[in-house]
């Protein structure tokens, strides 16, 4: 039998893509989500274990973590904006949550811990985004997912778990329909028939990497030898910096039609520039992103049009993540 991974946040965005590689190779999936945010048609078909409690409950983590060989660290409050309204909210999910269900994985005697990180946790600086660069976080978000990122490696340094993790960047793909991320809210306008925003010029540039290279990237965390692992942090993007303008482009080929632009003001807490250096998740991990941006929008783009039509999820709507990623 396959091992037994925890995926926190398993029935949401990248979750439900983690889970069903996983699921597909062989490993058994145990999946923890309150489904404040996740859904399950999200993982249909795919052969799970679902836990359905809140991290903040603590029973049912010291539970989910029992007997597991790896867990995987999805769930988290994510967006900017969300943390900058709420600071403390998210430090009570990012942070306090994280370190809690370290804890659990470091008393059950688990031997990996795979930690979701964000570009946001290093903040402005020149690109690329390199893991040497001197983390400086412009926002509560960022400083959150760096706090995660710290009591990881002090875990690998003190206790011998080999945890580890990885800085998303901007993730796109199915499953989204309940994220308020760039291409989810533009695709969701686009076939509405609406105008799409843009904050700022639209110069501003970003890395966007389709979801299932990131499922990938975790699973080659899982992979690999645990003293390569235990203590890193690791860039998981595509290398290749667009500015919104562009995916404002390029998304309108996707579902056929230019996209009708309309521009509000900047966002505080918004980097101007950014994108990830691959290098050591190449050489450590063998990470390599497969799904050019064109062909992962024209994916999304069909996934939305369908989800869109099934009355089981046309009624979900875009909200601040609490419980998946």
């Amino acid at each position: 039998m396959g091992r037994l991974i925890l995926v926190t946040g398993g029935a949401g965005f990248i979750g439900s893509h983690v889970s069903s590689l996983l699921a597909g190779r062989g490993d058994r999936v145990r999946i923890l989500d309150d489904l404040s945010v996740g859904r399950l048609e999200y993982a249909d078909g795919v052969p799970r274990e679902i836990v359905r409690a809140p991290l903040a409950d603590g029973d049912a983590v010291r539970a989910a973590v029992d007997g597991v060989d790896a867990v995987v660290h999805l769930a988290a409050r994510s967006g900017i904006p969300d943390s900058v309204a709420d600071p403390l909210g998210t430090f009570a999910v990012n942070v306090d949550q994280t370190l809690r269900l370290l804890d659990a994985a470091r008393v059950a005697g688990t031997r990996r811990f795979v930690f979701a990180s964000s570009n946001a946790a290093t903040g402005d600086h020149e690109p690329p985004a390199d893991e040497t660069d001197l983390a400086h976080p412009l926002t509560p978000y960022g400083a959150s997912k760096l706090a995660g990122e710290a009591f990881g490696q002090a875990y690998a340094a003190t206790y011998g778990l080999a945890a580890c993790s990885l800085r998303f960047s901007n993730a796109y793909g199915p499953y989204s329909l309940h994220k308020k991320s760039v291409v989810a809210a533009w695709l969701r306008a686009a076939l509405r028939g609406d105008a799409i925003t843009i904050h700022g010029d639209g110069q501003q540039t970003r890395d966007f990497v389709y979801a299932e290279d990131l499922a990938a990237a975790v699973v080659a965390t899982l992979d690999a030898g645990e003293d390569a692992i235990a203590g890193e942090v690791f860039q998981a993007g595509t290398a290749v910096e667009t500015t919104v303008n562009q995916l404002a482009e390029a998304l309108g080929a996707a579902v056929g039609r230019p996209l009708e632009i309309r521009h509000e003001a900047a966002r505080p807490g918004d980097i101007r520039r950014n994108v990830s250096r691959i290098d050591k998740a190449a050489r450590v991990l063998g990470y390599r992103p497969a799904v050019s941006l064109g062909e992962g929008l024209r994916r999304t783009a069909r996934w939305f049009e369908q989800a869109l039509a099934d009355p089981a999820l046309a009624s979900v709507t875009p909200h601040a993540s609490s419980g998946s990623e």
